[in-house]
């Protein structure tokens, strides 16, 4: 028998998906919901031994790369702080609440811009920027339940989306064009190495106007260290590629298979002096890397590399587009040991994993509290099974049969100064098939410390420069990046690049007698969106762009309308005014949280509520206000928003008032609902049996040639009520 009371089988089980409160205690054995929970689980096991071979595996891994949903989600989180502590860690000085807020609006192109302006790497940073030590590090919201902003991974996401519109990058379309610009502006100008430093210095001088910019890499490939020590997992090689386009774009050349050495087929300091050089820009890095005496003897045969021979070897092998070559993996297997714990240290371990390696140890002198890498690095490691064995200092290698064996360590200690000592009374011996060191770079290179003369060396072998400006020992010699001494990530050294640019500009304008502001102005980000023109017509008014301010809680006071119109809207509505004989006294609060808000508080409102009545202050204000406002903001679109009551003459009154003060044109506000009624002004003249009374208050009883809006939300019972302002000459918006 059929029950009508009850839905059919299939609607039943869907609804016994449904919560339900038992009559009893659940019951079940941990044996068994141990076997079951390996059908659902998703994380790995804690004591997994062999969870499934990275060889070959290239896919990203970062914990920060956001999908759309994820990145609108956090970006609505941030609190957009008044002195926004994330700014201020940033070496690149970005503006993180604002390519923030442009996400959380949809704006991905005016989130991309904000980012490159400030940082033409701004997608490899927001790939491997060690957020958590840098912006990150100084969220407000750091001791919340949620966490802080995923800085970087809104970064790359805004990045990303913008490198998928395939949009080349131009100079300000406001800046003299090039052939405008002085004989000075043609000046040679030389960058060494094709890396994040080079990348940002030639960016920034392009926008400048400079184009005679030519930019030489040693390698058969761009992008420096990017390309050849940071893995295709963390960042993929058509993003470094990307960036390098961006800066072509403006016209800087790159010239592969060119390096700075004294050799035969080099280049140095003085030849590019006599090729008529104006400037030069050092941004080569650091080479070379460093050795103990224990690895003098060692080859890559016998199972030895460093992080400068192994990553690169990695990447050529990894990374699609970066050379013609056919490059194979380093092939690994059974034991690696990696001597390090920076964060290259951790790219050697995880990259080992890919490369074939069984086990990966994971060995450094000091403790865990004394690890460099970023913690975003460290968690890939772990979570990749690889092993951490602190507080070991290498000994020797031990050699069978012509192949790395086995390496002994001794334990190290701090004493009671704080110094490291090494216990020849404890010692480990760890069995190995690979030695990867990653203990740091250098220069130490002879040829290439020959093509730098005639500048001057540091006691730690790098040339002397100055940290504010990036000058070395000879004025027209610049340098940036790991070669400068300060910069330690990818970042630090676009930002030496980009300091580096002003300064030469400077120092290239010197040289023709020419001066530049004291205060440096480096132009932005701009493609062929901004010459869009999204201006609208109406009505004989000429708006910038579609973007105002309404009659509202924004324009509240004139101090808001003008902010508005700094920021670049185009037109504002004045708050409601009126007569003072009709002014108002709002006591209920200006704006309130929405009932669709939930239990959510701060950012992220599902709603506002706006219950105030029309502005509190005096017509003389406003007329005033609009003003000083047309005065300071000629092409701007100033409304005057107006009410009164079931008076002509009022009319009349407040509209000259209005028009004499210079609005553009005059909005009757007849609909007001908050209140104005019990007046008799607003809603209450805004039906359409008391429009008709009204209706000859148009644009002849003003006496004014201004336009005269009517909001179209006054009465909506029926369509008569849109043809009474039609029929007296004034517009409807709404």
């Amino acid at each position: 028998m059929a029950y009508i009371s009850k839905d059919v089988p299939d609607i039943e089980n869907l609804l016994a998906l449904n919560p339900k409160i038992g009559k009893h205690a659940s019951l079940k054995s941990s044996t068994t919901t141990k076997k079951v929970k390996k059908h659902w689980k998703r994380n790995q096991e804690k004591s997994c031994s062999d969870c499934g071979s990275l060889k070959n595996n290239f896919d990203d891994v970062k914990h920060t790369t956001l999908s759309e949903r994820g990145a609108l989600k956090e970006a609505n989180r941030c609190l957009k702080c008044a002195d926004a502590p994330c700014q201020k860690s940033c070496p690149t000085q970005l503006d993180v609440k604002s390519f923030i807020t442009s996400i959380a609006n949809k704006n991905y192109y005016g989130s991309a811009k904000s980012i490159f302006s400030d940082n033409p790497l701004g997608l490899t940073c927001g790939m491997v920027c060690p957020t958590s030590d840098l912006c990150v590090g100084g969220c407000n919201l750091y001791a919340s339940e949620e966490g802080p902003i995923n800085i970087g991974g809104l970064q790359q996401f805004a990045t990303e989306v913008f490198k998928d519109m395939k949009i080349p990058q131009i100079r300000d379309p406001s800046l003299p064009p090039l052939e405008s610009l002085p004989s000075s502006y043609r000046s040679k100008i030389a960058l060494m190495g094709c890396g994040p430093a080079s990348i940002s210095c030639g960016t920034f001088l392009a926008r400048l106007g400079y184009s005679d910019i030519t930019v030489f890499e040693k390698e058969n490939f761009i992008g420096g260290l990017s390309s050849s020590e940071i893995p295709q997992f963390r960042l993929p090689y058509d993003v470094v590629s990307y960036e390098v386009d961006l800066m072509t774009d403006l016209g800087v050349k790159v010239v592969c298979g060119k390096a700075l050495s004294s050799g035969t087929m080099g280049l140095t300091l003085q030849s590019l002096r006599n090729d008529g050089y104006k400037a030069v820009f050092l941004g080569i890095g650091l080479p070379n890397p460093k050795k103990i005496p224990i690895f003098e003897k060692l080859t890559q045969e016998m199972g030895f590399f460093t992080s400068k021979d192994f990553l690169p070897m990695v990447s050529l092998a990894s990374k699609p587009g970066m050379c013609a070559c056919k490059s194979q993996l380093p092939s690994l297997h059974g034991r690696v040991i990696v001597l390090g714990v920076g964060d290259t240290a951790f790219d050697c371990a995880t990259s080992a994993l890919r490369c074939g390696a069984k086990k990966v140890f994971i060995v450094f002198r000091k403790g865990f509290t004394n690890i460099r890498a970023v913690p975003e690095e460290m968690d890939v490691a772990i979570e990749e099974k690889c092993e951490f064995l602190p507080f070991f200092s290498p000994k020797e290698v031990v050699v069978k049969e012509g192949h790395i064996s086995a390496m002994e360590f001794l334990r190290t200690e701090q004493d009671d100064e704080g110094n490291w000592i090494e216990d020849e009374d404890q010692s480990v011996k760890l069995k190995a098939d690979f030695i990867i060191s990653a203990f740091g770079s250098t220069l130490h290179d002879d040829s290439v410390k020959k093509a730098f003369e005639p500048l001057k060396f540091n006691k730690w072998g790098l040339p002397e420069n100055n940290s504010e400006t990036l000058q070395c020992s000879e004025p027209w010699v610049f340098c940036g990046g790991d070669l400068a001494g300060v910069a330690q990530t990818t970042v630090e050294s676009v930002n030496d690049g980009k300091q580096a640019s002003w300064h030469m500009h400077k120092y290239i304008q010197s040289t023709f007698d020419l001066k530049v502001p004291s205060q440096p102005e480096l132009p932005k980000f701009y493609t062929a969106i901004d010459l869009v023109d999204i201006s609208v017509e109406m009505c004989g008014m000429k708006f910038a762009n579609p973007f105002g301010l309404a009659s509202a809680t924004p324009t509240t006071s004139s101090p808001m309308i003008r902010r508005a119109f700094e920021a670049g809207w185009s037109f504002a509505l004045t708050k409601t005014f009126a007569l003072d004989k009709d002014i108002v006294t709002n006591v209920s609060p200006r704006i309130v949280r929405g009932t669709t808000s939930g239990h959510t508080f701060g950012p992220g409102q599902g709603s506002f509520l706006n219950i105030e009545l029309i502005s509190e202050k005096t017509a003389a204000y406003w007329c005033k206000s609009v003003t000083e406002l047309k005065k300071d903001f000629p092409e701007k679109i100033i409304v005057a928003s107006l009410m009164c009551g079931y008076s002509k003459e009022d009319w009349i009154e407040l509209g000259q008032m209005a028009e004499n003060a210079g609005a553009d044109a005059l909005e009757l506000n007849l609909s007001c609902p908050h209140g104005m009624g019990e007046r008799g002004m607003g809603l209450a003249c805004g039906q359409v049996g008391a429009f008709k009374q009204l209706s000859k208050v148009g644009r002849f009883d003003f006496r004014s040639l201004l336009p005269v809006f009517w909001p179209a939300k006054a009465n909506r019972n029926g369509q008569n009520w849109l043809k009474w302002p039609k029929r007296q000459g004034l517009m409807l918006w709404n």
